[in-house]
């Protein structure tokens, strides 16, 4: 027969204890029970493990089996502690892919409640460009993505939005538009010289089109592209999430006309589970994103 867990207990609980009446009152079993469990357990091993002069004293060969039920016992309880916690979502790992403006921008707070509420999940997070961050969850690299469902069509990836993300034009604090108190029509930017981005492909349905189209300068680098813009090569349009807050030459101006917004959301697999702990954090991202706009300014979601 097999051993079992419960007589392994008993077994212990009797030594620990110096005796099966303690040992009894603290299982709150029966004296004749916790004894019938250690001599199943002896007539298993095919050896006494206490003292038949003496209950309370263990044999060599029980001397010799305490500590080792001792330590299993103990990996036992690290084991059935770990997987409820995995189970309910407090022990594990998460696997976040990411665009890195939402990344920088609205990861780190969600991030801070998460690690508060989930101190022994390790998390993960990887930025990438809308592609990359595709790649990753197709692949099963990552447990979900964020990031703007422009790029993301594949029918195996499900899409929660949680935001919107206006379009506006980046350009120097001097520049003549920025003196402009009104939100530009795109129409007031075709007199200056244009620099293309990845994110331009959110104007190709309107009119604004033409400008990234006749653009005469392509960067997708968004390091470089700030980098070129401070030097007053050209202005750009960019999502309010990709400008940074604090920029001491460049401003972020809104754009009326095309009235032109990304949709942010979590990404994840239709047909694949997700961990509990994977899963609390998707919660998160909807409750916590579903009522900011970009830079923090609040409103109802629409």
């Amino acid at each position: 027969m097999d051993i079992k867990l419960q007589q392994l207990k008993h077994f212990s609980l009797v030594a620990e204890q110096r005796g099966f009446r303690a040992a009894a009152s603290k299982a709150n079993r029966s004296q004749a029970a916790l004894s019938t469990s250690v001599k199943e357990l002896e007539r298993i091993l095919g050896q006494t493990l206490f003292d038949s002069g003496h209950k309370a004293k263990l044999t060599p060969f029980g001397e010799f089996c305490l500590p080792k039920i001792n330590a299993f016992l103990s990996r036992y309880d690290d084991l059935n502690s770990d997987l409820r916690a995995a189970a309910a979502g407090q022990r594990g790992q998460v696997r976040i892919a990411s665009v890195p403006s939402v990344a920088a921008k609205l990861i780190p707070g969600i991030l801070a409640d998460y690690t508060d509420s989930h101190p022994n999940v390790e998390v993960a997070l990887i930025d990438d460009n809308a592609a990359g961050v595709e790649a990753r969850l197709l692949a099963g690299d990552v447990d979900l993505a964020l990031g703007n469902c422009l790029h993301i069509q594949d029918e195996r990836i499900e899409f929660t939005r949680l935001m919107e993300d206006p379009i506006g034009v980046v350009c120097l604090r001097d520049h003549t538009l920025a003196s402009t108190n009104a939100p530009l029509e795109w129409e007031a930017l075709t007199p200056f010289p244009f620099v293309k981005n990845g994110t331009c492909s959110l104007l190709e349905p309107t009119p604004a089109n033409v400008l990234a189209a006749n653009a005469l300068y392509s960067v997708e680098n968004i390091t470089s592209l700030f980098s070129v813009l401070e030097l007053g090569i050209g202005i750009t349009t960019l999502p309010k999430l990709a400008f940074p807050e604090y920029s001491e030459h460049l401003c972020w101006l809104p754009l009326a006309s095309p009235d032109v917004e990304r949709q942010i959301g979590v990404f994840r697999l239709r047909d694949r589970y997700i961990s509990p702990q994977a899963y609390d954090f998707f919660e998160m991202c909807i409750s916590s994103l579903r009522t900011i706009e970009p830079h923090g300014n609040h409103h109802q979601p629409r």
